[in-house]
């Protein structure tokens, strides 16, 4: 399709950009290894650069869609029918919302293929009528074999076109039971991730309270530990004070 065309089309300025971006970081980073020309000339040329390069993809992008507009031709159906089976990479399996997308185009060359099986249906009816009045006539010229032919070829794309019809309509169905599966499994991991927070948050609260139990019992026992300090003091001076006393007592006797 086209647009897969300029799919790496449409990257490549935003490299560019970003390649001339890391190569003016790199000079101003080596600035002193470079002794030809200036900071200022360096980064000036590599500017330049840059921009030549982007504005030349630039063009070539627009270039292409010009051209594609010019074409005017019709929906490339054969190429798009696969589409929903085809597989993807690893990146594009994580954007499993593209599915609608998907769907939407599918539903569109559904609509562009019965438009062309009404179409073809009208031709039909028109060419009947025209082989029933070349068969009523008398003319010995008249190309009953060309129309004949011409009505079956037209009758055979249009089983053909009905088949294919019948084969997208198919892979359609499938497509969307692909994304119902998709959805079922997000919703079933958004259920488990909510499950996860949940536990997440009960043992964060209870961690809370651990937290706040154990300050309140180091508290404690530094007001332990300081009354413990105080009696003990208490105690050595009501010692000192019994032993000069029972000291002074024998002295008068």
């Amino acid at each position: 399709m086209f647009s897969q065309k300029l799919k790496n089309i449409i990257r490549l300025p935003f490299a560019t950009i970003a390649y001339g971006t890391a190569l003016m970081l790199l000079v101003m980073v080596w600035k002193p290894h470079f002794s030809i020309l200036s900071l200022s000339a360096l980064l000036r040329i590599i500017m330049t650069a840059e921009v030549l390069c982007a504005g030349s993809i630039m063009s070539i992008y627009i270039g292409c869609v010009h051209q594609y507009n010019a074409l005017n031709s019709q929906p490339d159906v054969l190429k798009s029918l696969y589409s929903a089976l085809q597989p993807s990479s690893d990146l594009e399996e994580l954007r499993y919302h593209d599915g609608g997308r998907l769907s939407d185009q599918q539903m569109a060359l559904l609509q562009y293929q019965r438009e062309n099986i009404h179409y073809l249906s009208e031709e039909i009816l028109r060419l009947q009528e025209c082989l029933s009045k070349y068969e009523r006539s008398d003319d010995g010229s008249t190309p009953q074999v060309d129309l004949a032919h011409l009505l079956a070829a037209r009758d055979q794309e249009l089983r053909a076109l009905s088949a294919e019809m019948n084969q997208v309509q198919s892979e359609l169905r499938l497509a969307r039971n692909l994304i119902a599966e998709r959805d079922s499994e997000f919703q079933r991991i958004r259920t488990t991730n909510n499950q996860y927070i949940e536990e997440n948050e009960r043992l964060r609260a209870i961690l809370a309270e651990w937290s706040a139990r154990a300050a309140k019992l180091e508290r404690a026992l530094e007001a332990e530990k300081f009354s413990s300090l105080e009696l003990q003091k208490k105690i050595s001076k009501l010692r000192n004070q019994t032993s000069e006393s029972i000291e002074s007592h024998e002295i008068n006797i």
